[in-house]
């Protein structure tokens, strides 16, 4: 009889302890993982920041994200690759990064293609911008939520001022490991070193490298400054970072938390735009106080675009889905090639 009353106690114990269990697990919140390649402070942090905080905001803290900054969960184009999988679920990355994946996308490097913040929102923000978030869900699998503007890739070194093309002699310069970027820089004869963004400080620190181009921001939270000396403010590339997702988390979202993350995404990209054009100058003015030279390309940089536009863009055109793309970019912008 004891033996059975126990029996009877312990089934019951056991079930009220499933149903609690239970419910936790319905109530439990969820955290995602987000990678970016920069530290805080700059671009990348901006977007990630505040969409990580309306997520959390729109869904009364149910989801919260943790970002990991400055290359913690592995280089820019591993973090794609991983999101890609499933086994990560975002990653803010520069577009060259996302290029291996979805070539399309390298429309937006193409040399001087992009010459203002203006031209970027528009672009990536109209009918061409939203082909290239379905081709990258479709060939890379991963969607973009919202895109980081960085501004003009900057080129620094640290043995002396450039200021056209021929300054660039004898100069170890690093590009992202990208053909179109690689390509720029050997329009203007130079052979560039394609390394890794992590690998990039220690490089320059042990003078494997002379110099690289990112932006100011960039440049600013990365602490370039400790180790070059001159910036020449070239704007071959305007630097675009989207923020990606996984294709296979937001497909397990229902409607509503889908709806939330592309809501999220859009006023982040936008909370992004106003802090590139609200801090950019005060970056450059940080900058020469830590001691680094900026100068203007000569000659409004026609030899740098000349050079450029006309062996490159011509080369790339099949990889970008044709030069039909690049003239609907240049339509929409209001320009025409050559320029």
């Amino acid at each position: 009889m004891k033996k059975s009353i126990w029996t009877s106690v312990f089934v019951v114990v056991l079930a009220i302890g499933l149903v609690l269990s239970l419910s936790l697990s319905v109530q439990a919140k969820t955290e995602w993982k987000m990678a970016l390649g920069d530290a805080s402070g700059g671009t990348q942090w901006a977007l990630g920041e505040r969409f990580a905080k309306l997520v959390s905001a729109y869904t009364g803290g149910e989801i919260t994200l943790a970002l990991f900054p400055n290359g913690q969960l592995g280089s820019e184009q591993e973090t794609v690759q991983n999101c890609r999988l499933g086994t990560l679920d975002f990653s803010v990355a520069a577009i060259n990064n996302i290029t291996p994946f979805s070539p399309t996308v390298g429309l937006f490097t193409l040399p001087y293609l992009i010459q203002s913040v203006d031209e970027a929102v528009t672009l990536t923000q109209g009918p061409i911008g939203e082909e290239l978030v379905q081709n990258t869900i479709k060939s890379a699998g991963v969607r973009i939520l919202g895109w980081s503007y960085s501004g003009f890739r900057r080129l620094s070194n640290s043995k002396r001022p450039i200021t056209k093309p021929a300054d660039l002699k004898g100069l170890t310069i690093r590009v992202p490991k990208n053909a179109i970027m690689i390509d720029s820089y050997k329009s203007w004869g130079v052979s560039p070193t394609p390394m890794a963004w992590d690998e990039v400080f220690t490089a320059l620190q042990q003078k494997v490298l002379d110099g690289q181009d990112t932006p100011l921001i960039t440049q600013y939270v990365m602490k370039f400054y400790e180790v070059q000396k001159y910036i020449t403010k070239i704007r071959y590339v305007f630097l675009l970072e989207p923020l990606v997702i996984s294709e296979q988390l937001f497909q397990r979202q229902s409607p509503e938390i889908q709806q939330v993350l592309l809501r999220a995404g859009k006023e982040a990209q936008e909370f992004c735009r106003q802090f590139l054009i609200l801090f950019e100058d005060s970056i450059e003015n940080e900058l020469k106080g830590k001691g680094l030279e900026i100068m203007d390309p000569a000659d409004g940089e026609k030899e740098w675009i000349e050079k450029a536009t006309q062996t490159v863009w011509p080369k790339f055109y099949k990889s970008i889905g044709g030069k039909e793309k690049v003239d609907a970019a240049l339509k929409a912008i209001n320009r025409e090639f050559p320029f």
